[in-house]
């Protein structure tokens, strides 16, 4: 029987209306053939190494989701040229304990999006610092910075921008080949 390919999706910014969930709610919508899970990282406690040995049940299950999962796909805001610390805090917990991460060998995506012009560059490339040393392929192409993300939606925060669109359709099936070549399942 064929399983689909399941990406757990990870999105840096918690805010109501955020632009980075607006965004991988459309690249979803663009990318059949793959079952997306969003995981609430702003339910995940502060990582703290005195709790390995007996972890916190939402860490567990936060590892449990991400083990699960067959790629990651990571959207995010910048914060002060970085990711947001709530990311962080999510990555730190899945790659714990040391050598028995649950990311370890994931494939990976990053989109970044912001409201300015450089659509998160800065964090895009800090975050892919840390996923290369979790030994995550990330997809290294296309690159994926969507800027002055506000004028992309409409008031009920669909996607109106067709050159975004066809970028997220093309962005998607890129994943699907990158994770494709990077696991056993067949995209």
């Amino acid at each position: 029987m064929f399983s689909m390919t399941k990406v757990a999706v990870l999105v840096g910014s918690l805010r109501k209306d955020s632009f980075n969930r607006k965004i991988a709610k459309a690249l979803v919508a663009l990318t059949p053939g793959l079952e997306f899970d969003f995981l609430d990282i702003g339910a995940v406690s502060f990582y703290n190494q005195d709790l390995d040995t007996n972890p916190p049940a939402d860490w567990v299950a936060f590892r449990k989701h991400i083990a699960n999962a067959d790629a990651v796909l990571f959207v995010t805001a910048e914060y002060n040229r970085s990711v947001p610390g709530v990311l962080k805090n999510a990555i730190d917990v899945a790659s714990r304990p040391y050598g028995q991460g649950a990311l370890n060998g994931k494939p990976a995506a990053v989109v970044s999006t912001s409201i300015g012009a450089v659509g998160g560059f800065g964090s895009n490339h800090h975050l892919r610092q840390s996923l290369a040393f979790l030994n995550m392929p990330v997809m290294a192409q296309p690159e994926a910075y969507i800027g002055s993300a506000a004028s992309l939606f409409d008031e009920a925060g669909n996607l109106t921008n067709q050159g975004t669109k066809d970028f997220l359709t093309a962005f998607g099936k890129a994943f699907q080949q990158h994770i494709a070549l990077h696991t056993k399942k067949a995209a």
